[in-house]
């Protein structure tokens, strides 16, 4: 689990009591701070942060168990210290003297084994959003100065921006209608799906189908392992949060939802949307419990979906009885957001 440090030795007195509050309120680890009352004060649920300076080499290896050691990097040796550190020590809290994210790469792989924390020292949110995501591992915590009791909050946001597994269901195809010209979308994302993974589409906001990624090859053209050719342009996809878009509304700079044939999920972000007009097929598919699923695709072999197990199948050559992947939504859907209100589609 990433946690965050709340560093309080920079905020206003005006401040400091909200501040303090919101860190107990939303559970952050500690805080820390050089005035000893303000530390005595803290309940139990709220660590009270000391830190001791690392200089030289010799002194990593004194440090208690409670204790961090603190390391400022701005060069090739300070960067070894991090590293020795981040290897020997049960927590490391580590500054970066300059933007660039390297030397953080460089001590989370020289610690990937270990089984120390590594805390990163962040200006603002924006880089903490940043920090945990690094290497795709992240560091394990972060060390903010929160401007207001506001900052607080949206750090605890931030640390569970985590998207929960989901579960599938098995869904069998009814029919298959083949149609003319309509416009479909392909999703182009800023990530590698793998074999089993893809995105989540369908015509109804209670049913989806797993749209296979492009990752299997295929003869006369290349593999897109980025790309899914998901749907047409009025399809729902399911997002983060339990949100939806349609596809005409994804962009560059969009977020949606990776999933794999065993359900797990991942935010993945979307690198261009691209909208052309093919011929089209609508899957006709449904679930044990008799809920129908329709999705429209492009109608062309190279199209896939998902089946149990991750098995690839060619929309093309779908038939009766076929098994899919998909997920079933209790929610109706307003503007995107899961609402409780009756509505039927057909």
């Amino acid at each position: 689990m990433k946690f965050a440090w709340i560093d309080l030795r920079a905020v206003p007195q005006p401040q400091l009591e909200s501040i303090v509050d919101a860190a107990i309120h939303t559970r952050m680890q500690g805080v820390l701070c050089d005035d000893a009352s303000v530390l005595a004060a803290l309940p139990p649920t709220l660590t009270g942060v000391t830190t001791t300076v690392v200089t030289e080499e010799k002194e990593l290896y004194d440090l208690g168990a409670d204790t961090a050691a603190w390391v400022e990097v701005h060069d090739e040796p300070s960067l070894r210290l991090a590293c020795e550190a981040a290897v020997a020590l049960p927590l490391t809290v580590v500054r970066f003297a300059d933007p660039t994210k390297i030397p953080l790469e460089i001590v989370l792989a020289a610690a990937d084994r270990s089984a120390g924390k590594l805390i990163t020292v962040c200006a603002d949110l924006e880089e903490a959003a940043t920090v945990l995501e690094v290497l795709e591992r992240g560091s394990d915590g972060v060390l903010l100065a929160p401007s207001d009791a506001g900052e607080v909050f949206a750090l605890a946001r931030l640390l569970e921006a985590g998207t929960s597994p989901l579960e599938l269901t098995t869904l069998t195809v009814d029919r298959i209608e083949h149609h003319g010209l309509g416009d479909r979308v392909c999703v182009d994302t800023c990530t590698h799906f793998a074999e089993d993974e893809g995105i989540l589409v369908g015509s109804y906001s209670t049913g989806f189908i797993l749209c296979c990624s492009e990752t299997h090859p295929l003869p006369y053209m290349p593999t897109r392992p980025f790309r899914v050719n998901a749907g047409a342009l009025h399809s729902y996809v399911l997002g983060p949060e339990n949100r939806t878009n349609y596809l005409s509304e994804l962009r560059s700079g969009s977020t949606t939802l990776a999933v794999n044939a065993q359900g797990r999920t991942r935010p993945v972000t979307v690198g261009r949307a691209k909208l052309e007009s093919r011929p089209l097929l609508t899957i006709t598919a449904r679930s044990a419990d008799d809920i129908v699923v329709s999705l429209t695709v492009q109608d062309d072999w190279h199209v896939r979906v998902l089946g149990p197990g991750g098995k690839v199948h060619n929309v093309t050559e779908l038939r009766r009885g076929d098994e899919l992947l998909g997920y079933l939504a209790t929610d109706q859907r307003h503007v995107g957001f899961p609402i409780g209100e009756f509505c039927k589609e057909n």
